[in-house]
């Protein structure tokens, strides 16, 4: 759909540029044309979606892990979209609040494997199995709000269960970091050493 919409802009604005250009900047009209065209291409470059690690060195990482990574994130981005759409749509503050933290917190999990392909084994139960029940669970609260008389107790599991994916999409982002800090122990030990050695010289 995205594809379609940038094609008709793309389309009009190059098609507008031609009797523009001609009867209003005076050029001739197969220059106008071609201006016409190129203008039709540059805006179709332009609004064409980033694909996620473009321009990522491959050897780095290897073609069959980046794949994976890419499909995974593909697959993920809709469902972060539509715990901001849902959350939106959710009428009690504090719900409505954890719901667009959830939203948040996941970008910010997809954005640090992009940065880095290698992370997505710390995060990709997170990635495909906790985001989607996610963007599930939120889904039914604002049915819920829309009942006359919802039923109590599942109003209060459903909060329980929204508050506790909180937690668990906390413990995911710090897995993503603990990824970074895997060897600062030992470098930290290492750095230690050598100051104690080098100030003992003294």
């Amino acid at each position: 759909m995205s594809e379609d919409r940038n094609w008709l802009i793309a389309g009009f604005l190059g098609a507008v540029t031609v009797p523009g250009l001609t009867f209003g900047a005076g050029l001739p009209f197969v220059v106008s044309a071609g201006i016409g065209v190129a203008v039709f291409a540059g805006l179709l470059f332009l609004l064409a979606p980033r694909r996620v690690f473009e321009g990522i060195d491959v050897s780095a990482i290897g073609r069959s892990r980046l794949d994976l990574a890419r499909k995974v994130l593909g697959d993920a981005l809709p469902q972060v979209d539509r715990l901001d759409q849902v959350a939106k749509e959710i009428r009690k503050p504090d719900v409505k609040a954890r719901v667009a933290r959830l939203a948040v917190v996941a970008r910010g999990i997809l954005a640090g494997v992009e940065q880095d392909a290698n992370r997505l084994a710390a995060v990709q139960r997170f990635l495909t199995y906790y985001l989607p029940q996610a963007g599930e669970i939120a889904a039914r609260y604002p049915v819920l709000e829309q009942m006359s008389r919802p039923d109590a107790a599942l109003v209060t599991q459903t909060e329980g269960v929204i508050a506790k994916l909180e937690d668990a999409f906390g413990h995911y982002k710090d897995s993503l970091l603990d990824s970074d800090l895997a060897d600062l122990d030992v470098e930290l030990r290492l750095i230690e050493t050598a100051i104690r050695d080098d100030m003992g010289k003294r």
